[in-house]
């Protein structure tokens, strides 16, 4: 294999790696602030690229984009205020059962509205048989956007969380909720807003990534897998290393396709997760405690 297709799988694993980081930021999000292990993330991913692809029908792209993020944001809203609200000090156990059968009513409601034809929006810039060679490497402006996005996703989260009222809020539940409600925050409010939030970053998601993979009703379980296995390589609870480790995955699978079919990628990802749950639960940058899931 000579130097520049290397470089060219190099890209291909940062533009999936990055991809993989949102979603494991909104995992993080939502475990942040409830200590729950949201298994219906993929499927605001899903959501989110399906609702813009409609959308683009009737209304010009970025405004079609905007609306699909305000509709998913409002759907994971209802999804913690029908589902989670009400619970009272529920099992890590029954709160993975309820949202894993919250991602099967999502998968079964988008099968129901759009079928299982697979749909795309067209690139934000160029088309898809344009590209940039960048020292012989071909990138597709698409992937700028992928890579771009999620670099200003990570920027104005940090931001969100140390200098907002709000972001600052969320980190008081999720260090000591009983001390944050003592201080007057609403624990119940900043749990809908993570909901919000990680809804939110997941649509965002499905829509810049839309053009590259397509989307259909299946294809958010797969992305939270993905991501799911990055917020444990990263450390769970831990945004930042979430990066690291989703471009740590991203190449690692693209790379593979050297010594296995491409048809094979997918045992990276459920390796690497099977073995840091063995080896190091924590993750490669996560503490003792990321190791354990809280409950309420």
């Amino acid at each position: 294999m000579n130097i520049e297709l290397f470089f060219q799988y190099i890209v291909a694993g940062i533009t999936y790696g990055a991809i993989y980081s949102i979603v494991a930021i909104g995992f993080n999000i939502i475990y942040n602030t409830t200590g729950i292990i949201n298994f219906a993330q993929g499927e605001f991913v899903m959501i989110g690229g399906m609702t813009a692809v409609t959308l683009h029908s009737f209304f010009p792209l970025p405004y079609a984009i905007l609306l699909a993020v305000i509709i998913t944001m409002i759907a994971g809203a209802l999804i913690e205020i029908i589902f989670i609200r009400w619970l009272v000090n529920p099992s890590v156990l029954r709160m993975i059962i309820i949202t894993i059968g919250i991602s099967i009513l999502l998968r079964e409601a988008a099968l129901y509205i759009w079928g299982e034809k697979v749909r795309g929006l067209p690139y934000f810039t160029g088309t898809s048989v344009s590209s940039l060679s960048i020292g012989g490497v071909h990138v597709s402006p698409q992937v700028l956007w992928v890579i771009g996005i999620s670099a200003v996703i990570v920027v104005a989260l940090n931001l969100f969380f140390s200098y907002t009222m709000p972001g600052r809020q969320m980190r008081a539940c999720a260090s000591n909720r009983d001390a944050a409600r003592l201080c007057g925050v609403s624990a119940s409010n900043m749990i809908t807003l993570s909901f919000v939030l990680s809804a939110g970053i997941g649509a965002l998601a499905g829509c810049v990534v839309s053009p590259i993979t397509y989307v259909q009703y299946e294809s958010g379980t797969g992305l939270a897998i993905k991501g799911f296995t990055v917020a444990i390589l990263g450390g769970l609870g831990n945004s930042m290393a979430a990066v690291a480790a989703g471009l740590i995955l991203g190449i690692l699978e693209s790379l593979s396709i050297w010594v296995m079919p491409t048809a094979y990628k997918d045992v990276i990802s459920i390796s690497i997760l099977l073995l840091m749950l063995f080896v190091k639960p924590s993750g490669l940058f996560g503490s003792k405690e990321a190791a354990s899931l809280k409950e309420f």
